[in-house]
């Protein structure tokens, strides 16, 4: 281990447990230190500064100085630093910015639950799926389906229904109450000749062949995606949603759209519901709600639902749900001016004009010796790395081509992120413009090019 004294990069791997980390490694390598940002760009502790191209995780809609949300942060913390929402108590900035949620939504709400994360929001949203179908009379309708490499979050509840292997190995993960059905990954799940349509149409089959199989009296809820995003940004097939909606509603399962990352403007609407024609019964959000300048979610119910929590409520007494930082009055007045700025500045129309441009570049990687697919919508996308572009073979995963891309792309001044599978994301912040859009590429491309000649080179030194 190198000898790094009592260095700030000492004493975080000395104290600091990272998130998503191979422990291990980072005892070797210590962190990467980001000190300060500047629009799309971050600065690191040495000075370098870098195109951040993951928007953090998928969350700065604003990028790393938006004075105004420091402002409205500011303000409040010096107005009511704090306040609870128990027992009916409650502050201007939740009132406002509940009522602002409903009037923006994709499909008509009853009322809005604060929470601190995306994880947390879904969490909320399972419980309250119980509790309502125990206040409906329906106590064996608690199974939840989700999809396989769908990401929903980490705690306990959110964490079973995220399909990604990482997030459940050795956490005894999922818990019994989940079902993953297939994604629905169109480059990699179709059959030869199978068009898009006919794709989707065998997703909902499936969906419905799990419903059948498990018994339509104990299926609650499907949950979903517009776009999955840590999943490898898979885009839905065209009718998908359509078709999916038709059995749950054959069935009576409820509608749970997952807007934590798509939400706020990401595919070219406000909603992904919206650019995918999702009717949710719930919606969870999070993220750009706030910009991510303050920790706060959001859970979006339909009136049918909260009348069932409400009648459920009365009969125990109170709704026994909620978190001490729900509704906290800084983080959601933060939120409040952050969606005030969407609408002042019309962000939305900005990205609609910078969209094709993200989307062209990301097309032409296509043409890349490595790349067998690169998909997007909207101002989130993503390249899949592959060893024979004609027989979509995959890099052994041991050799870890998404990560050396990614090392790659970071050391010409670009963040990206690897996600299983060798998918490279992007995700930029929604203030990007067209001269950033084309460095981020470029030094993308630089990256792919350098990836592909040090591979050259080692199997040649390999055959020789």
């Amino acid at each position: 281990m190198t000898d790094r004294g009592n260095s700030a990069e000492s004493r975080d791997i000395a104290h600091y447990l990272h998130p998503y980390t191979n422990l291990a490694t980072h005892e070797v390598t210590g962190p990467h230190i980001v000190t300060k940002g500047r629009g799309v760009y971050i600065t690191d502790e040495s000075g370098k500064e870098y195109i951040e191209g993951l928007a953090g995780l998928w969350c700065a809609s604003f990028g790393f100085s938006e004075q105004e949300l420091v402002d409205a942060a500011t303000e409040q913390l010096q107005t009511l630093p704090y306040y609870q929402g128990f027992g009916g108590k409650s502050v201007h900035p939740a009132i406002d910015l509940a009522e602002l949620l409903k009037e923006i939504a994709p499909v008509e709400f009853s009322k809005v639950f604060f929470a601190n994360s995306g994880s947390e929001a879904n969490d909320s949203a399972v419980k309250m799926v119980w509790y309502f179908n125990n206040a409906r009379g329906t106590p064996k309708k608690k199974k939840f389906i989700s999809r396989l490499r769908g990401y929903h979050g980490v705690t306990v509840a959110s964490g079973s229904l995220t399909g990604l292997p990482y997030a459940q190995a050795d956490f005894d993960l999922p818990l019994d109450f989940v079902r993953h059905t297939m994604t629905p990954d169109y480059y990699r799940g179709a059959e030869d000749g199978e068009s898009e349509e006919d794709f989707a149409s065998r997703c909902a089959q499936a969906l419905e062949d799990m419903i059948l199989e498990e018994g339509p009296e104990t299926v609650a809820a499907f949950i979903a995606e517009p776009v999955m995003g840590a999943g490898g940004v898979i885009l839905p097939p065209k009718t998908y949603f359509e078709k999916i909606q038709a059995v749950l509603k054959k069935y009576d399962v409820l509608m749970i759209a997952d807007e934590v990352i798509c939400g706020f403007g990401r595919t070219g609407n406000m909603w992904g519901s919206q650019t995918y024609n999702i009717k949710p019964d719930i919606l969870t959000c999070a993220k750009a709600l706030s910009s991510a300048y303050l920790p706060i979610s959001a859970v979006m119910i339909s009136e049918e639902i909260y009348q069932g929590l409400r009648g459920n409520s009365e009969k125990l007494g109170l709704f026994g749900h909620g978190y001490t930082y729900s509704a906290h009055p800084a983080c959601a007045a933060v939120a409040l001016r952050a969606q005030k700025l969407m609408k002042e500045r019309n962000i939305m129309g900005h990205v609609r004009a910078m969209a094709p441009h993200f989307q062209s570049r990301i097309a032409q990687l296509a043409d890349h010796a490595m790349v067998g697919d690169a998909r997007g919508v909207g101002l989130v996308g993503a390249v899949e790395i592959v060893a024979d572009k004609a027989t979509k073979r995959s890099y052994d995963p041991a050799a870890k081509i998404g990560a050396l891309i990614q090392n790659a792309a970071q050391e010409h001044g670009l963040i990206t992120r690897a996600m299983p599978g060798d998918i490279l994301g992007f995700c930029p912040p929604l203030i990007i413009n067209k001269e950033e859009i084309d460095a981020l590429f470029d030094r993308f491309t630089r990256a792919l090019d350098e990836t592909e000649m040090q591979l050259k080179q080692k199997g040649a030194s390999a055959a020789q």
